[in-house]
């Protein structure tokens, strides 16, 4: 139902942007407006045809339509949003706004730009915390990211920016909390990507969680690639780490046979600092009572685009940034990479550090 609703006003607001587009060129030629439709049906329609011929059409045909296609959703959501903001200004007036269309446009198109560079350019976020537990060290320097969705998307030469971005931060451990790779570990293997990722470095070493999309390709074929690279895949187990501070790794829900919360921490010394990685951020209360000390969680990208936010933020207790609750910290991020369209609007792609202090 939900994505039935999605589809019938991306069609209608493909329609409405189509009227004003015909309306805009009405001093042309029948013909010119004809060949223009024809076009812009084929192009709106681009998604819908990757989607449902994905099994038919040749890898590079459904490549180019899904590009396309994530283009186009989010030129639409822009410039309905454009277009309609122009309409009511104009009933305000009472008297239309000269070239609208051709504003709307522009201002899309700028919006989309932007978009693209944000998405490319992923932020430094710190969080200095303080954890009321001791532990063998004073301090710790943690980088976590989340949601790189490694593939045919996210390749080789933007994974190598994002792991220069990382060690740049001279990390002494770095967690990973799911969906390293997107839908298929094929692009992955072919790029040789886990060259990149092997020059990830931190003393204390790298961990990581399942996210559901590491499940889409078959989650064993992610764990023999994993074994080409120093990253530790953790099975709803607990690592404790030679200053004491203590790792816990659940398994994705979309796995369905992970352990509870509750038989994962007890074999985890409450008395020491522990850190959980969960991909998506559920049942935080549970964290809460069982004495996790921070959680690190991905999965929402926060939304991505705007207005999407306002729908994560629905459906998620916590849906991006940091919260505390008890002696828990919490941290939802919204992703060094993202699925889909190629674009941060009212979002960031991150990396997370967290400067974490210990009591003594």
């Amino acid at each position: 139902m939900f994505f039935s609703s999605i589809i019938g006003l991306y069609i209608v607001g493909n329609l409405y942007i189509l009227y004003k587009a015909l309306n805009a060129i009405s001093a042309r030629s029948i013909l010119a407006r004809i060949l223009f439709a024809i076009l812009y049906i084929c192009g709106a329609s681009s998604l819908i045809i990757a989607r449902t011929f994905r099994h038919s059409f040749p890898a590079e045909v459904l490549s180019v339509c899904s590009y396309v296609g994530y283009f186009w959703l989010i030129f639409t959501l822009y410039m309905v949003l454009a277009l309609l903001a122009f309409d009511l200004f104009s009933l305000f007036i009472r008297r239309k706004v000269p070239f609208r269309f051709v504003l709307s446009l522009f201002i899309t198109v700028g919006i989309m730009a932007y978009g693209h560079y944000k998405y490319l350019n992923p932020d430094v976020r710190v969080l200095n915390l303080t954890i009321d537990k001791p532990a063998k060290v004073a301090s710790l320097k943690v980088v976590g990211f989340s949601d790189s969705h490694l593939g045919k998307d996210t390749d080789k030469k933007k994974l190598a920016n994002f792991v220069r971005l990382i060690n740049e931060q001279n990390p002494d451990l770095i967690l990973i909390a799911g969906d390293l790779i997107d839908n298929s570990i094929a692009p992955v293997n072919e790029q040789r990507m886990d060259e990149e990722l092997s020059q990830l470095k931190a003393p204390l070493g790298i961990f990581m969680v399942t996210g559901n999309h590491d499940y889409f390709g078959g989650v064993k074929n992610v764990q023999t690639f994993l074994k080409k690279t120093p990253i530790k895949l953790l099975d709803d187990e607990v690592v404790t780490l030679p200053n004491g501070i203590q790792i816990v790794g659940r398994n994705d829900s979309r796995g369905g046979n992970r352990y509870p919360l509750e038989v994962i921490m007890k074999e985890a010394d409450q008395a020491k600092p522990i850190i959980l990685l969960d991909h998506q951020p559920n049942e935080l209360d549970d964290a809460v009572r069982h004495g996790v000390d921070l959680q690190f969680s991905g999965h929402t990208h926060n939304g991505q685009v705007w207005p999407m936010t306002y729908v994560v933020k629905y459906m998620h207790d916590l849906s991006y940034g940091y919260e505390q609750r008890g002696g828990t910290h919490f941290y939802v991020s919204s992703g060094i990479s993202l699925w889909g369209p190629p674009f941060r609007i009212g979002t960031d792609s991150e990396i997370v550090v967290f400067n974490l202090t210990f009591k003594k």
